[in-house]
């Protein structure tokens, strides 16, 4: 049984323009508690997402349902002054191997305060970089086992930050939509092997278990180019009767908009581990609320505590989204006792 997530707390956004312009004259206020002026410090951050994405472009204008919208917003609250007392840098990966190399590096070239990376894949890349420069990881599927800390009471080195999920999730995605969609015989599985956390087999585990119990086959469906997504959605548009899961993986999240275009087109019920899915225009997400917590760390180190001495912190609270009218476009009926445990339903 799938226990109810408890709310997500909203923040208020902030547009920048107004923003700026307010800076100066509330700077004093600011340095009073405790951001010193002595020097720019510099926060740099990799996205894997294009910088004309959605989702970028919202983050830079404050939206504080955003990753970095919320980081700003938070350094904000907590002293630091972006223009004033220190410079945001945003580097994108999109575009391959190659692209991701050069990101780190200009990033690294700055001589960054810190460095806030956004999956599993980025802080692997930019561990491999520099152990000397603070980074903290906003989102992370087992760090330990990927080598990124010692332990998660004490990262130890020059990483720290915030898991996004637990192997367990799998099981519970295909409960949910098992609910959502009793008489599936089978699951897609969706993910690129190379960007989710140990090419699926995180998730895995527990999904196939689950599968066991309620009589479902698992199909795993890995997928490296965009231009192979419509064609292995396709798949479970025919009987026997399928339904869909996304994994947590980056390459879906860029990739969400054709992702959720071929759902609607092939009639596939899918869930997704982020909120990022139904903004597209998905059926249903079960995952962490992606709070922004990273402004706690990010403000600790640019007042000089070592990013090894803070713990890892796990999800604080999960939601389940649901969107009825995809749902009806779909033909499904939501049961009642589904819907009441939804955070959110989208009409």
């Amino acid at each position: 049984m799938i226990e109810r997530p408890a709310s997500a707390r909203a923040v208020p956004a902030v547009a920048r323009r107004d923003f700026l312009r307010l800076a100066g004259a509330t700077a004093a206020g600011f340095f009073a508690l405790g951001a010193t002026p002595d020097r720019m410090r510099i926060v740099a951050t990799l996205t894997a997402l294009a910088l004309d994405d959605e989702l970028t472009r919202r983050s830079m204008t404050e939206a504080a349902t955003t990753r970095l919208g919320g980081l700003i917003a938070g350094l904000r609250q907590r002293g630091w002054v972006e223009g004033i007392n220190y410079r945001f840098e945003l580097r994108s990966s999109f575009g391959g191997p190659d692209k991701l190399k050069t990101a780190i590096q200009e990033l690294i070239d700055l001589k960054p305060d810190v460095i806030l990376t956004g999956s599993t894949g980025e802080t692997a890349a930019v561990l491999a970089a520099t152990k000397t420069i603070p980074i903290v990881f906003a989102t992370s599927n087992d760090p330990v086992g990927n080598g990124f800390v010692e332990s998660l009471a004490h990262p130890g080195g020059n990483v720290t930050g915030f898991t996004s999920s637990t192997p367990e999730m799998g099981g519970k995605w295909l409960q949910l939509i098992k609910e959502a969609v009793p008489d599936i015989a089978r699951v897609g599985v969706l993910f690129n092997p190379a960007t989710t956390p140990r090419a699926g087999r995180y998730y895995l585990d527990s999904l196939e278990a689950e599968a066991v119990t309620c009589g479902v086959e698992v199909v795993l469906v890995p997928v490296g180019k965009a231009a192979e997504i419509e064609s292995a959605i396709s798949r479970f548009s025919e009987p026997p009767r399928a339904a869909m899961i996304s994994l947590v993986d980056s390459f879906l999240v860029v990739n969400r908009q054709a992702i959720v275009a071929a759902t609607s087109k092939y009639r596939v019920p899918m869930i997704y581990p982020f909120h990022y899915f139904m903004d597209a225009g998905g059926l249903m997400s079960y995952g962490p609320t992606l709070e922004v917590r990273s402004a706690d760390y990010v403000d600790l180190i640019l007042r000089g505590t070592k990013a090894g001495d803070l713990p890892v912190q796990s999800p604080r609270k999960y939601e389940l989204l649901i969107n009825r009218s995809v749902a009806n476009t779909l033909g499904l009926r939501i049961p009642f006792t589904l819907l009441a445990r939804a955070d959110e339903i989208r009409e």
